[in-house]
């Protein structure tokens, strides 16, 4: 991690589970982090209990859902802080809805926070990195979902959402080969992980099922994988990592 030391991270979706984890994890290891949250008040609070660490974060407010935002916060970072080397692309949601007869805006709201603004962010981030010749590092915070459907109610666009996800990590990947650019594209999946993320999705787990028995991960489990993810040398590239509690048994 020595190299990524003083260098800028910008950290979408980082107000709270897993971003507010991971910005927490990289600002102890020496970075200038950059968190993109819609709840900037959020990000600050966690900010001042980092006061004192190796690094240092800083709140932006951004709405992963609006370009303006996504390209103002870029221009923000770049004004302030410096070329960026390190894009987590965390923000994600999912709304309780079905495929049947579902809610139109739902899908939308899942479709563009976890797909196209996830592209934004990816897009920007790279202009940057090649505009100051930098061989960052971007991670798509992705899901076991991304890889596999569960039969789990509600969860209709979502996992459609995080193939994706899986699709354009590996895109990516080519672009990058094909442009012959050093920048690394790492997918990282978690299974289920303690957030507030079902509760916003408005998703209520049946206590009779296998499903609210599983304990899963925690996000300071999933921080680590970033840092893991990061720690790897420059001619090594994780391409996927998968991060589930030892009982999930999907």
């Amino acid at each position: 991690m020595e190299r990524w030391v003083g260098k800028v991270a910008i950290v979408t979706g980082a107000s709270s589970g897993l971003g507010a984890a991971i910005a927490e994890a990289l600002v102890k290891q020496g970075l200038i982090v950059a968190g993109f949250a819609r709840r900037k008040e959020r990000v600050e609070e966690l900010a001042k209990k980092l006061e004192g660490a190796k690094g240092k974060l800083h709140a932006v407010k951004v709405d992963i859902t609006k370009e303006n935002e996504i390209i103002d916060g870029f221009e923000w970072v770049k004004k302030n802080l410096g070329p960026v080397h390190v894009l987590i692309n965390n923000a994600g949601v999912a709304r309780t809805t079905s495929l049947i007869d579902g809610e139109t805006q739902k899908w939308k709201d899942i479709l563009d926070t976890n797909v196209l603004g996830l592209s934004i962010a990816t897009r920007e981030a790279v202009k940057d990195m090649r505009a100051n010749n930098v061989d960052g590092h971007i991670i798509h915070i992705n899901s076991i979902v991304g890889h596999r459907v569960i039969n789990y109610p509600g969860v209709n666009a979502y996992p459609a959402s995080k193939h994706a996800v899986t699709a354009l990590a590996e895109t990516l990947r080519h672009e990058f080969i094909h442009n012959k650019l050093k920048i690394k594209i790492t997918s990282l999946s978690p299974g289920h992980v303690d957030t507030e993320f079902q509760k916003a999705a408005g998703m209520k787990v049946d206590p009779n099922t296998s499903f609210s028995k599983i304990k899963g991960s925690n996000p300071e489990d999933i921080a680590n994988g970033v840092l893991y993810v990061l720690g790897t040398p420059p001619h090594v590239q994780v391409q996927e990592l998968t991060i589930a509690g030892i009982d999930e048994p999907y």
